[in-house]
């Protein structure tokens, strides 16, 4: 018994063995691989370093080219019209020296004029090269789409003719980055100390200005240049979200009564020969991936598209048109867990505000399938203001900024701008700052109170 139970532990000891080697080995062979492909990652990595480096080489060496040959064409253009003004000086020399030995009264007096006359000239001239103005961050102001940006001349000089103004835009804060740098934008003949550039789109978080001083001669060294937050809410519309009978692009959603038909030609053929159009169920279960992207977010009457941005704080603006002969369409936020059979307003997840044109025409705010109608004219260009953090979401009239409709409610999540289209389509503008009309008309409506009922709605 004793050497049985010797013979049972041998084997379980050298079974254990047999297994450790094994693991062993396979340690051993993920080791080579792993080792393989850090390797490889470490050369890409490397190689993708060295095609950086030679990108901001080249883009250096482009910057430093491009300065070499402006800054040779001014001092080119300086040096000529200095040696025109040196050979007009040496003229004018001569020419007071012949006027000494004039005797006649006449002809000196007319001689002697006409040297008073083209000293005046030459003291006028502006061969200086003006110095580099200085921009004033604290003067500059960014709201409502528009950045003025306002600059002084470290001396004054009488002699400057016009300014010139140039802006890129980045999503770093100082210069651009190789990969993402935009060239720069010109803005000449600024006659004030002062510009503002007007209908922007902040589709990136700053902007670089630099500006510089020109005389009638030459043109002077840019200013440092400096940098101004534009920070906006920036989203497009997610096709993959996307209803099948809605045709999205990033910035219009358009209805499509065609929108997965040849799909639903081969369901009702394979699966319900001889019987009636499939359920929406059936149809989304069996969608091939294929078909238009394999969209199945949204199905049945849900005719929705979602923002591919979800909001978790902050306070943010966008606005939508709708393009004509519409016939419904609906425009608010949602829970990104909206069921794909929901539709907007209609459920305790969802926040909009419907325009119906189809039979009667209406224009109502909805949560929770509960409808507020709206006593206004529906506006052609409708502003939606998301304050996430303030539990607000109010929509306006974008041209004149009147308030339509305010929800108040308590996010418990984030939410993402939601769409829903039949028989119509939607355009988006975003990147927009929040106007400051609407600032005031928020303030007005915490404050006091505002002349506008709300739906309100309890935390979800």
């Amino acid at each position: 018994e004793a050497l049985q139970r010797i013979i049972t532990t041998l084997a379980n000891k050298n079974e254990e063995l047999h297994n450790f080697i094994e693991t062993l080995s396979h340690s051993l062979a993920g080791l080579q691989v792993n080792t393989t492909q850090v390797v490889s990652d470490l050369e890409e990595e490397f190689d993708t370093m060295f095609s950086i480096l030679d990108e901001m080489k080249e883009s250096m060496t482009n910057t430093i080219k491009q300065e070499q040959a402006r800054k040779s064409h001014e001092l080119q253009n300086q040096l000529t019209q200095s040696t025109n003004a040196l050979e007009s000086a040496e003229e004018l020399l001569e020419f007071a020296n012949n006027a000494l030995d004039i005797r006649d009264e006449e002809e000196f007096v007319i001689a002697n004029i006409l040297t008073i006359q083209f000293c005046n000239y030459m003291q006028l001239c502006p061969f200086a090269v003006p110095r580099a103005p200085e921009i004033d961050v604290q003067d500059c102001l960014v709201v409502d789409n528009t950045v003025t940006v306002s600059w002084k001349m470290p001396v004054e000089d009488s002699k400057i003719d016009h300014y010139i103004l140039e802006f890129r835009k980045s999503n770093h804060e100082g210069l651009p980055r190789v990969k993402d740098e935009h060239s720069w934008e010109v803005v000449d003949s600024i006659k004030t100390t002062e510009y503002s550039l007007t209908g922007l789109n902040f589709d990136s978080k700053f902007m670089n200005f630099r500006v510089r001083a020109c005389n009638k001669a030459a043109a002077g060294e840019y200013s440092d240049p400096v940098t101004l937050e534009t920070r906006a809410f920036n989203f497009s519309f997610d096709s993959t979200s996307s209803h099948l009978n809605l045709k999205v692009d990033d910035r219009s959603v358009e209805w499509d009564p065609q929108g997965g038909k040849g799909l639903e030609s081969k369901i009702k053929g394979k699966e319900n020969k001889g019987s009636g159009t499939p359920s929406p169920k059936r149809v989304s279960a069996t969608r091939s991936p294929a078909v238009r992207g394999g969209r199945d977010r949204f199905t049945g009457e849900s005719y929705t598209v979602l923002g591919d941005t979800s909001i978790d704080y902050g306070q943010h603006y966008w606005e939508v048109k709708a393009l004509k002969d519409g016939k419904s369409y609906s425009i608010g936020v949602a829970f990104k867990n909206l069921g794909k059979f929901d539709q907007l307003g209609k459920t305790n997840t969802s926040w909009c505000i419907h325009i119906n044109n189809w039979l009667q025409n209406s224009f109502a705010a909805k949560h929770n399938n509960k409808a507020k109608t709206l006593e206004v004219i529906v506006p052609d260009r409708i502003g939606i203001y998301c304050d996430m953090d303030g539990g607000q979401l109010s929509f306006y009239n974008a041209e004149n900024k009147q308030l339509l409709h305010t929800f108040k409610t308590k996010f418990s999540q984030p939410v993402v701008p939601a769409f829903m289209v039949w028989c119509g389509g939607l355009t988006l503008s975003t990147g927009l700052q929040v106007p400051s009309a609407v600032k005031s008309l928020q303030k007005t409506e915490n404050g006091v109170g505002g002349s506008n009922s709300s739906i309100n709605s309890m935390p979800q």
